[in-house]
């Protein structure tokens, strides 16, 4: 004779506690970003667009709901090639930024982080401790040997984060790439498994 099971009825996501977080700091939690909440990610993005869009491609896309789905599967389909990641940063329940993997190639052993932030998360030290969890994962559980951080020369926030990672600037490439109509340099950071072991 089979078991019964009683049916209850779906909780709002608002009420369901997420299993697959990362606390900060107070208030703060590191998870998955994906498809589903495409939603919430416009929301976010639409406030924060003008703060990011100059350094993250994609926040000039992600303009309505289709859009903004097609981002975040875009990033789903890369995690599923494990060719790269989203995660979403939430301060008190509100999405206010996060980090992803640029690109990923373990058999390379390389990859890039990469992170953005609306005005309301800012000041609070989030990026710089999910990027922390970021290398410290890549380093110590899938073996890769080289992390970069690829930023603008004048987008000073993302080198200071570099720096307090523990990351060298090993260049600048002049002019490499274009964004509405203007050509932008990009400075190249990067970090070795072996100066992140260091740091215990």
């Amino acid at each position: 004779m089979g078991r019964l099971i009683r049916w209850m009825p779906p909780r709002s996501a608002a009420t369901v506690p997420n299993v697959f977080a990362i606390a900060l700091n107070e208030g703060a939690e590191l998870r998955s970003l994906e498809p589903w909440q495409a939603e919430e990610f416009l929301a976010h993005i639409d406030r924060a667009r003008e703060n990011v869009d100059p350094w993250v491609p994609w926040a000039s896309r992600s303009t309505d709901l289709e859009s903004a789905r097609a981002t975040l599967q875009r990033y789903a389909d890369l995690a599923a090639r494990d060719a790269g990641r989203l995660y979403g940063i939430w301060l008190d329940g509100t999405l206010v930024g996060g980090t992803m993997f640029v690109a990923f190639d373990a058999a390379a052993g390389k990859c890039e982080i990469g992170c953005w932030l609306e005005p309301a998360g800012q000041g609070r030290g989030l990026i710089t401790k999910a990027a922390e969890h970021l290398i410290d994962w890549v380093v110590r559980t899938r073996g890769i040997h080289r992390v970069e951080w690829i930023t603008r020369p004048d987008n000073t926030a993302s080198s200071n984060v570099a720096r307090r990672l523990g990351m060298r600037l090993d260049g600048v490439l002049r002019e490499d790439y274009l964004h509405q109509g203007t050509r932008h340099s990009s400075e190249v950071w990067s970090l070795l498994a072996p100066e992140w072991l260091a740091r215990g």
